[in-house]
């Protein structure tokens, strides 16, 4: 039997059965209450607070490592490692004392520098600068800048496995319509599964986006929340620009827009508006 270094009551609660002896301890996998726990945190991060994700931090942060270890359980370790981050600045950014009012959310300056802030201590791995280097012909050949290779970072950490509860999977975490309109295919083998694909998928995607958009901010927020519910947001409110509609976008989204200027700007030592291609 392998060691596991988790408490029981933590495990139970998390989709695990503990079976064995106090020397030796074996766990049962439960797939649909570890779907469960995911979808919850992903209703999380489809919410509009950004302070709330905060209480997921401590349960996530436990889980992780104990996911990683298993090959059937590492998929969704994946997924849940690239939010973690997300759930380490709300903790950041939540007051010390409990407000009487909901907190409201912070605007997108903040979270802007409270992500390179937090990159300035996140060097990247040597296999991830390798698929970064890897990849980028495919956003080249698109007429987009390469430099947005790097959304696979925060989508999920260049792990190819990783898998969403809403069914997106891969490098560049692709939902199925997406992948098929970008000319993917699900079976016999889900294309989305392998890098190169994924990335030529992702890339292709990027620029539809932008010719919709034509700004990065907005392309990045659509390529997270959906271009529907962007271009709703604008037409409401009016608006011409992401920081405008910001904390109106779900948390993950007025997180994410943010996190991957910040990752950009950390590896590439340039500004979104400084990307130079798109047409």
């Amino acid at each position: 039997m392998r060691m596991v270094s988790i408490s029981w009551c933590l495990a139970t609660a998390l989709g695990f059965s503990a079976l064995a002896t106090s020397a030796q301890v074996e766990w049962e996998f439960d797939e649909e209450a570890l779907n469960k726990l995911c979808r919850q945190l992903q209703d999380k991060l489809q919410g509009e607070s950004v302070v709330d994700l905060a209480a997921w931090r401590q349960t996530i942060a436990t889980l992780i490592p104990v996911l990683e270890e298993y090959e059937e359980t590492e998929p969704f370790a994946a997924w849940l490692k690239a939010r973690l981050d997300y759930l380490e600045v709300a903790e950041e950014l939540k007051p010390v004392a409990p407000p009487s009012q909901p907190t409201p959310n912070p605007p997108p300056e903040i979270l802007r520098k409270t992500w390179q802030r937090r990159l300035e201590q996140k060097p990247v791995t040597s296999p991830a600068a390798a698929l970064a280097a890897r990849l980028k012909p495919y956003f080249a050949a698109q007429g987009i800048p390469s430099q947005l290779v790097w959304v696979a970072e925060v989508e999920s950490s260049f792990n190819p496995r990783a898998r969403s509860p809403a069914g997106a999977v891969g490098l560049f975490q692709l939902m199925p319509a997406t992948a098929t309109m970008m000319g993917l295919r699900l079976r016999p083998q889900d294309e989305r599964a392998d890098p190169d694909k994924s990335a030529q998928a992702a890339a292709k995607y990027l620029r539809y986006l932008y010719t919709r958009f034509k700004d990065w901010r907005l392309v990045l927020a659509a390529y997270n929340a959906g271009e529907t519910r962007v271009r709703g947001l604008l037409t409401r409110y009016k608006a011409a620009t992401f920081d405008a509609i910001a904390t109106r976008l779900p948390a993950e989204t007025q997180m994410y827009v943010p996190r991957v200027e910040a990752v950009i700007l950390r590896r590439e030592k340039v500004t979104l508006a400084g990307l130079v291609g798109g047409s």
